[in-house]
């Protein structure tokens, strides 16, 4: 009798293993090329699956491979200077992505990669060493805030290249083509005139961009961009 007990169970749990191998087993290969508007390849894109990277990057010719989970519905791409795309996979194998300067992939999660920093990018969030010049980033829950006078002073204290004189604010190494030399500003994604009304105790992350990072602004970022998050936001 425990004999047979014991045949059972051995059945039942071989049969297990063998649900799990084959679940296992439909991971599919796909493989494909990503590209800019001109149909040159694109080296060191980010992979996309379903709206979130992967540790996966196209090689000097553009080409990327990849296993994905049969339910997986979208590839995509991003370039923090070429921008993002994505296209249905709709059970294809082979796929070719077009980055042609948007970021079209909205809510876009580009993750954690062991301690490299993610930066707020405005329409995302991106690797700091994907990023082809870095961006200056602090933390303001990390600091003492009633230690500092205004915004302005908490700049002027905690972010590198950056040249603060009262309410003026450059970031240094921006090409400047407008009549000034202000960066812009967002404040939780909106465009301001000017930090003024914010205190340094409402601020939970500040993050300064220029060079191709700051692109997607038009001629509007040729100075820099300087993004502020304020403590209760929603946003990354």
């Amino acid at each position: 009798m425990k004999a047979k007990v014991l045949f059972l169970l051995i059945i039942v749990f071989t049969a297990g293993f063998q649900v799990q191998g084959q679940k296992r087993a439909k991971k599919i290969m796909v493989s494909g090329t990503v590209t800019d508007i001109n149909n040159s390849p694109v080296e060191g894109a980010i992979i996309v699956v379903d709206g979130k990277s992967k540790d996966e990057v196209t090689k000097s010719q553009g080409t990327f491979k990849i296993r994905v989970r049969p339910d997986v519905k979208m590839i995509g791409a991003y370039s923090s200077t070429l921008g993002s795309a994505e296209s249905e996979l709709n059970g294809n194998t082979s796929i070719n992505i077009v980055l042609n300067g948007s970021f079209a992939i909205k809510d876009l999660v580009i993750e954690d990669q062991g301690d490299d920093e993610l930066v707020d990018i405005g329409y995302g969030t991106a690797r700091k060493k994907t990023m082809t010049h870095n961006a200056s980033v602090i933390d303001a829950r990390e600091n003492k805030n009633n230690s500092y006078i205004n915004i302005y002073d908490m700049i002027r204290g905690q972010v590198p290249g950056v040249d603060v004189n009262g309410t003026r604010i450059i970031i240094r190494g921006t090409s400047t083509i407008n009549v000034n030399s202000d960066p812009l500003f967002l404040v939780d994604g909106n465009v301001v005139n000017s930090l003024d009304n914010i205190s340094p105790q409402m601020v939970k992350s500040i993050s300064v961009l220029k060079g191709p990072e700051a692109s997607i602004y038009g001629s509007r970022g040729a100075n820099g961009v300087i993004l502020v998050t304020l403590i209760g936001s929603d946003r990354h």
